[in-house]
């Protein structure tokens, strides 16, 4: 058969395996053809390109099959160790650029609340700056944080932080518009409330007590916002997809990544509630938490995704050795 006649033959059904499929059974009747296939190929055809095509859609059916393995054995382990780590090193640039998008409206109410006082007023609200001046006036600025009930003011922060992910991530539908928008909103508060105490001399004092809940907090903000625009970036640039399949793909990515960060707001949720209260804790507690919350952010949706994606590579390239 002639190269040309076996693509012509095969090519519908090659397609039809690069939608993903969750049945283990269609899987490994997937994996059975394609490796007839490429024996088949790699004997006729021994320098043509379809044989690594096919080899690359042989491996990504095999990974997929030794991931699915492993999530028998514990589903939520496999979807925090390997599952959502390869989402999330897919989608790193989008994610990237959400993070800088929000930098740059934040830097937009520091400079814009420095150039013009009354900014601040116009962003936060008149009551809210008036009752933090008064907190100043009396020596303890951060006295916000001691009026509530702690588990009430937990439980309010914690679903206000999870219905603004939500909202950050759906909005997403609107080709990222409402995604920027609420980025936009919710950075430049950032950059003026912080202004606001640096305008006092109170800028690394706000830093020190507000961030303790507020590094999990915004930085999970900023990944919602990145899963918006994940999904609207499917819409704007579907690929080789028609739109719709690579909205519902993209969809499904976002959500996982939005469920993945519900733990986290509640955390920090409670650090608000909890900790934060205590505005004058000991400098290397404060600094500790800071940290840790830092370092945490940056390990499992920066670092830890790269090296279980480098992990996944060095399988499939073992697994293209043995063929």
């Amino acid at each position: 058969m002639r190269e040309g006649q076996f693509i012509k033959r095969n090519k519908a059904r090659w397609d039809s395996y690069q939608q993903e499929t969750e049945d283990p059974d269609e899987m490994a009747k997937r994996f059975t053809y394609l490796v007839d296939d490429l024996a088949y190929a790699k004997t006729n055809y021994p320098f043509s390109k379809i044989v690594k095509y096919i080899n690359g859609l042989a491996a990504g059916i095999y990974l997929s099959i030794y991931r699915n393995k492993k999530e028998k054995s514990n589903r939520l382990v496999s979807f925090f160790k390997t599952e959502l780590p390869l989402i999330l090193h897919s989608h790193r640039r989008v994610l990237l650029f959400a993070f800088l998008f929000f930098i740059t409206f934040m830097a937009i109410g520091i400079f814009s609340s420095w150039q013009d006082p009354s900014f601040v007023r116009g962003v936060l609200g008149d009551s809210y700056v008036n009752m933090t001046e008064d907190n100043i006036a009396k020596g303890d600025p951060f006295g916000v944080y001691k009026d509530a009930d702690a588990l009430l003011m937990f439980l309010q922060i914690a679903w206000n932080n999870i219905k603004v992910s939500f909202l950050c991530f759906t909005l997403g539908i609107s080709c990222s518009v409402g995604t920027l928008w609420m980025l936009f909103n919710n950075g430049l508060m950032v950059g003026v409330f912080e202004q606001m105490f640096f305008a006092h001399d109170l800028g690394s004092k706000s830093i020190l007590v507000v961030f303790i809940h507020g590094t999990l907090e915004l930085s999970s903000i900023v990944i919602a916002g990145g899963a918006g625009m994940i999904m609207g970036n499917a819409i704007l640039f579907p690929k080789t997809y028609s739109r719709i399949e690579s909205l519902k793909r993209a969809a499904k990515d976002g959500v996982k990544i939005i469920i993945a960060l519900i733990p986290i707001f509640i955390v920090a949720a409670f650090f608000e509630g909890y900790v934060t209260r205590y505005t004058e804790m000991p400098l290397p507690l404060s600094i500790s938490i800071l940290l840790l919350s830092l370092s945490f952010i940056v390990w499992y949706f920066v670092l830890y995704p790269r090296a279980v994606y480098q992990r996944m590579n060095m399988q499939e390239a073992a697994f293209q050795e043995k063929q």
